[in-house]
């Protein structure tokens, strides 16, 4: 929800971006917890629907699972279908990052203009990352290693 925020932000102090009176009278205003205000903004600009605050709910108590009861989680104590709901959650992520991208990114940066843009062939990073998270957490380490290798390329070539 950091993009929502950056979107509304107005400038910088010596602690980062500062953020105007529209992003409390547009977006926090809606909720007292920013994540639900964020949330509520998303929906109402159609980045997601019910179905997905539905799916959002369902995460979140996993998370909260996980959080709370990871010992119990992992010694079998406590039952738990986390992984089956990895696929759920880059989907949720992907939905956002790419709607981020079609309206508000390309709209506002004149680079695009005129360009057609092929949706399927985005991948925003907070998808790439965690996609990496769970291949490394599954034991495929290729991709991590791959990441590692152009990482140190950049860095010598800095």
């Amino acid at each position: 929800m950091d993009d929502i925020r950056g979107f509304y932000s107005n400038g910088f102090d010596k602690n980062g971006p500062t953020v105007g009176t529209d992003y409390q009278s547009k977006v926090l205003s809606k909720n007292k917890s920013p994540l639900y205000a964020s949330l509520k903004w998303l929906r109402e600009n159609d980045a997601i629907d019910d179905e997905d605050l539905v799916t959002f709910e369902k995460l979140k108590s996993t998370r909260n699972l996980l959080a709370h009861q990871l010992f119990a989680v992992v010694t079998g104590q406590v039952q738990s279908e986390h992984e089956a709901q990895f696929d759920a959650l880059v989907a949720l992520l992907r939905k956002i990052g790419v709607w981020w991208v079609i309206n508000v990114e390309i709209p506002t940066n004149p680079d695009f203009d005129g360009e057609e843009i092929d949706e399927e062939g985005i991948v925003p990073g907070s998808v790439l990352s965690l996609k990496m998270l769970i291949h490394v957490a599954s034991g495929n380490t290729e991709l991590l290693e791959y990441w590692r290798k152009e990482r140190m390329k950049g860095k010598t070539n800095a």
